[in-house]
C-alpha cells in the first residue's frame, strides 16, 4: 500500500479490509479502482457534529476572507505571525 490517499484494487480491498479500516479509522483515504478504473473511494466517517464544526470554520474563513482585498500570501501571514 502507498500514503495516504492511496490507490488499491479490488482484490487488495477484500483481502486487506480489516488494515485499510484501521488506518482509515487514523484518517487516511483510498481510492478502491477495478481493472484501473475508480470505483469507490474509502474515507473516514465523519460525525454529524464534526461536520457541523467543520461547516462554522469554512464559515468564517468566508467571512475573515470577506474582509480582506487583494492577494493574500500565506507565508508571509505566517511570518509576520512568529514576530
Amino acid at each position: 500500500m502507498s500514503d495516504s490517499g492511496a490507490d488499491v484494487t479490488a482484490f487488495e480491498a477484500k483481502t486487506r479490509l480489516s488494515e485499510l479500516l484501521r488506518e482509515t479509522e487514523r484518517g487516511r483515504s483510498f481510492v478502491i479502482r477495478r481493472r484501473g478504473k475508480p470505483v469507490a473511494r474509502l474515507v473516514p466517517y465523519v460525525r454529524d457534529e464534526q461536520a457541523a464544526d467543520l461547516s462554522r470554520v469554512l464559515k468564517a474563513f468566508r467571512e475573515i476572507r470577506g474582509r480582506v482585498s487583494g492577494r493574500v500570501k500565506v507565508r508571509r501571514l505566517i511570518e509576520e505571525g512568529h514576530r
